[in-house]
């Protein structure tokens, strides 16, 4: 109530406070230089990043849920489907973690000769890097990791995932929609998992809202089978 007094703070509280209030210019200094740093840092992962993806010259980025295993649908369609690619002379490209990460170099990993890539990020819980990979690096930042996977390939394939599966398929279709990266390929795998999606788009979006094109639904593909999705990808991909 208005009548009330205020009150009365803590000298921890206090303090706080009169941080907030005066700039301290050694620690504003201080910070500047933090965040130089972590720019620069930044800077060298996209460096590195870039410069192992030149040793490729084909590449399929593979996307889908870490919370799958060894035995699933989602596990071996992703293992077998990398396996084709990697004998078709694709480098096999992924997060590096496990689920459809782990699925995808383990397919490459197998063939003889098959390039098996992990671009991983540390993370508070450490993410251990799958033991399918013949090249590997570790990110610091989710950023510069995402830039290296966006450019990373001549097709993406994303398999059933969570939150990071999507967030990775709408930035790559948002790319291609605005022309700031080539079109290229855009493979859904497994029609169950994804035909709710796309009514979303078609009928929420497009049709009701009317804020996408219908051309935009025409940017990846559906596919249902490791053979489909193989035969798609070397009709689709311009080396």
């Amino acid at each position: 109530m208005d009548d009330q007094k205020p009150l009365m703070q803590t000298p921890e509280e206090h303090r706080l406070e009169a941080e907030l209030r005066v700039c301290d210019p050694e620690k504003v200094g201080r910070a500047k230089e933090i965040e130089e740093a972590r720019v620069m840092r930044m800077g060298t992962e996209l460096a590195e990043g870039f410069a192992l993806l030149r040793k490729y010259r084909l590449g399929a980025t593979f996307f889908g849920s870490a919370r799958c295993s060894i035995g699933d649908d989602i596990y071996e369609s992703a293992r077998a489907l990398a396996e084709k690619l990697a004998q078709s002379g694709f480098a096999i490209i992924t997060g590096g973690g496990g689920g459809v990460m782990e699925a995808a170099n383990k397919g490459a990993y197998e063939v003889e000769g098959g390039m098996s890539v992990g671009l991983n990020i540390k993370l508070p819980h450490e993410q251990i890097p799958n033991g399918y990979v013949t090249e590997s690096k570790t990110f610091n930042y989710f950023f510069s990791r995402k830039v290296i996977l966006t450019f990373a390939a001549e097709v993406y394939i994303y398999f059933p995932g969570g939150f990071g599966t999507f967030d990775e398929l709408f930035e790559i279709l948002t790319l291609i929609q605005t022309k700031k990266i080539k079109q290229v390929p855009v493979v859904l795998y497994g029609k169950i998992f994804w035909e709710p999606v796309i009514s979303l788009l078609k009928k929420h979006l497009l049709e009701a809202y009317k804020t996408v094109d219908e051309a935009d639904l025409s940017l990846f593909k559906v596919v249902d089978s490791v053979e489909e999705a193989h035969t798609y990808i070397l009709d689709s991909v311009r080396c």
